[in-house]
């Protein structure tokens, strides 16, 4: 008998670090798919472990930022929380979501206090550095099933190398309510805190339309969750981009050009260095680039370090669309085939199917995470250079908000 029972306690025991394996390595099981009509299968999607929990944040007054043409900036604010999260808990799979003004990332439990020190930390790096005020918030997601939704994700394979989750359930939008209603929020850190934001950039210019306009859209289920004529609306918009050249891609094949923005080496070098040490980090961020340039231009690699080849990944990396209850896209579009999604998406909001914002710029902006660029796995977020995404989201939420006068 007691050896009966013994048995019993190692298989129960063995099958609790089955569980536990499965359920930090669950992202990385989540079957692929590569071609992004995938986004409306549901069979593509799959919830998300009990006990994870959802680490959000948003600018708050975005609206007012982006008046003042301070948009980088809020940018790189929502960059930083997943910098500064994936940074805290060992850059492990696990699923994110960037929305121009705020971001999301999905959690074990187990690795919720990490993720609150890391947003607290980024907070006050927000506040102190880019005098903005970020929102923050720690939401469980057995609470949102308790609300009769859920978060289910989904595994996009943007290139072989890189991966972005897609979300679906109206669990994460309903957790982006109670944040900005001033719940589930997180103690403040103190002044002076700083996160890891290693790894954080935003060095490339603004990216110039090629095929007509950049236009940043979001489109969300009209009713609060996506049903058959909302998939079809969407897969409509995505057979319409995909006349265009690389499914309307606002990055070249080849890579954005070797031009550099100095606002954006300044933002970098306060993201990855102190005071005292900002002037060393500029300069040695001028130095990478001086390199970089010189080892495209010469077309020879540096060590493991292949800048042409860098150049195409970082093109193949963007996530310039993506589904969180909801799509949201940021394309180069010409006037005819703009014309016809904006038909779409009328209809659609006529019929009471979706709700949805539309925003036209001359540019698209890149905000990216790159831990090492030796490594082809980094990634790169990409808004419109004139609002994008929170001009969007606005036209949607019925904010009074003009980007005519917004600069990167």
């Amino acid at each position: 008998m007691g050896i009966g029972v013994a048995v019993a306690t190692w298989v129960c025991a063995k099958l609790d670090d089955m569980k536990t394996v499965t359920n930090e390595d669950f992202f990385a099981e989540v079957p692929l798919f590569s071609e992004f009509e995938g986004v409306t299968d549901a069979a593509n999607y799959r919830p998300l472990p009990d006990g994870w929990v959802l680490a959000l944040a948003d600018i708050v007054g975005s609206t007012q930022a982006i008046g003042a043409g301070r948009y980088k900036d809020v940018n790189m604010a929502g960059a930083s929380v997943i910098s500064a999260v994936l940074n805290a808990v060992g850059k492990g799979d696990y699923p994110f979501a960037f929305g121009g003004d705020g971001a999301l990332i999905a959690l074990p439990g187990s690795l919720e206090a990490a993720a609150r020190d890391a947003l607290a930390a980024a907070q006050v790096w927000v506040e102190e550095d880019l005098n903005l005020v970020l929102r923050i918030a720690i939401v469980p997601v057995a609470d949102t099933r308790a609300e009769g939704l859920d978060v289910r994700v989904a595994r996009y394979s943007a290139s072989p190398f890189v991966t972005y989750a897609m979300f679906w359930g109206g669990g994460t939008s309903w957790a982006e309510r109670q944040m900005k209603l001033g719940r589930y929020g997180i103690a403040r850190a103190v002044p002076g805190t700083r996160p890891d934001l290693t790894g954080l950039s935003c060095r490339w210019s603004p990216i110039d339309a090629r095929n007509g306009e950049i236009v940043s859209i979001i489109a969300v289920p009209g009713e609060g969750r996506p049903g058959r004529e909302f998939q079809e609306l969407v897969s409509g918009i995505v057979a319409i981009t995909s006349e265009q050249n690389r499914d309307s891609h606002p990055v070249p094949a080849d890579g954005p050009n070797l031009a550099f923005s100095l606002h954006g080496i300044n933002r970098e070098a306060k993201a990855t260095a102190p005071p005292s040490r900002r002037l060393w980090q500029k300069l040695f961020i001028f130095l990478q680039l001086a390199i970089t340039v010189a080892c495209y231009r010469l077309g020879i690699p540096l060590g493991r370090f292949d800048a042409r080849r860098y150049k195409r990944d970082v093109a193949d990396n963007s996530d310039f669309r993506k589904f969180d209850d909801g799509l949201k896209m940021t394309i180069d579009v010409d006037a005819e085939h703009l014309k016809r999604i904006e038909t779409l998406l009328q209809h659609a909001q006529a019929k009471g199917v979706a709700r949805y914002g539309l925003h036209r710029q001359s540019s698209a902006l890149m905000t990216c995470f790159v831990p090492t660029p030796i490594a082809r796995d980094h990634i790169h977020f990409i808004d419109g250079a004139a609002g994008g995404y929170a001009v969007a989201a606005s036209q949607i939420t019925g904010k009074s908000l003009s980007a005519v006068s917004v600069t990167p």
